[in-house]
């Protein structure tokens, strides 16, 4: 692996990892169900988990009726 022939100065390093900060991530409303969610990510909205507006995974309601 190479080296550095030269040392970097401090300012320069920091200069540089500068714009490695966290980005606040972008919500987004659903139009099916109202809630506030992180775009592109699948939610949980009243038990039922959506994504795009549709439903993935039925919650809560479904498994207390068979019991």
């Amino acid at each position: 692996m190479p080296n550095p022939k030269w040392r970097h100065s401090k300012s320069r390093k920091r200069k540089r990892r500068t714009h490695y900060k966290a980005e606040t991530p972008q919500l987004g409303l659903c139009k099916t169900t109202g809630a506030m969610h992180i775009m592109h990510h699948a939610y949980w909205h009243e038990g039922d988990m959506y994504y795009k507006g549709h439903v993935l995974i039925k919650g809560g309601e479904a498994k207390t009726a068979e019991a």
